[in-house]
């Protein structure tokens, strides 16, 4: 009987521990929600151990956007929670947006930020515009003088196209684009050099954040230096490789000429070869014609 009672008790025990593990953290924080103002059910914190939902993080988010003002509930934050969202993140871009006046409701920031993007980053760039600084562009105006630029570009994040919208990526290689296409068509480097705001200008008005996240507010030259006199380098080249055809041409006619010169002296040595061939034919006909008598006969004629 005494080992059924102490089993008893001991089954009471370990429940009451239970509980109060499952139970006391969440009474802890259902009272600093109550105090807070922010209505969160005791129960709904309890059963959100066993959905796998921090209920810390969903009740300080909730205390978070109560006092902020913002109308959320605490199922709204585990939704978001449970699809892979930064619940925390979501919750301080919400309320420095509304610090912002800015319009941005929770659908739309827990959409920008399950899109990959940092919401809190694009909300402050929204307030305050980022500067990015393209690397050095290199580019040729028309006389040939090379250019190269450093341009500074203020952008500001535009929520509306932030899920979906290309990055600082695209923003950087267009106005690179844009740039060389702009000293490209200028007659002279001097041109630029002298009004290089025109860059700027001309990049500016091509619209270059169409389907970007990002709305280009201005595009600053920070420098511009001259670099290689391309022309003179491609003329010096061509002369170059015009000296190297005619050296080519030259040692070729030369080699010829000197082939010839020895075809002539094989020639030569040819005839004297049948020069003296013949020479020595002579006496052999003159011997054969003494035999004959034929000198004896035209002698006598």
């Amino acid at each position: 009987m005494i080992n059924i009672n102490n089993a008893i008790l001991l089954v009471i025990v370990i429940a009451v521990i239970v509980t109060l593990f499952f139970v006391g953290s969440a009474i802890s924080l259902w009272i600093q929600a109550l105090v807070s103002g922010a209505r969160v059910g005791l129960l709904n914190i309890v059963f959100m151990r066993f959905r796998k939902v921090p209920p810390k993080l969903i009740v300080e988010s909730k205390i978070m956007a109560t006092k902020a003002g913002l109308s959320i509930t605490s199922d709204e934050f585990e939704t978001h929670y449970l699809a892979g969202g930064d619940v925390g993140r979501v919750t301080q871009a919400l309320i420095a947006a509304g610090k912002a006046n800015m319009e941005l409701e929770f659908n739309r920031a827990a959409a920008i930020d399950l899109a990959g993007r940092d919401v809190l980053e694009a909300v402050r760039m929204s307030v305050n515009p980022k500067v990015i600084e393209t690397p050095m562009v290199t580019a040729m105006a028309k006389d040939g003088i090379q250019l190269r630029a450093i341009t500074r570009v203020t952008v500001r994040a535009n929520l509306d196209r932030l899920v979906g919208g290309a990055g600082e990526e695209t923003i950087l290689a267009r106005v690179g684009e844009g740039i060389v296409s702009t000293i490209g068509s200028s007659n002279t480097h001097k041109q630029v050099l002298e009004n290089p705001d025109t860059i700027s200008k001309t990049v500016l008005a091509k619209g270059l954040d169409s389907g970007t996240a990002y709305e280009i507010l201005s595009i600053d030259i920070a420098d511009v230096d001259v670099g290689t006199n391309i022309g003179a380098v491609l003329e010096t080249d061509r002369a170059e490789a015009d000296k190297k055809i005619a050296q080519a041409k030259a040692e070729e006619r030369r080699a010829m000429a000197f082939a010839e010169e020895q075809e002539m002296k094989a020639k030569v040595v040819e005839m004297k070869a049948k020069v003296v061939e013949a020479e020595a034919q002579v006496p052999m006909a003159m011997a054969d014609a003494f035999r004959k008598g034929n000198i004896f006969s035209v002698a006598k004629h």
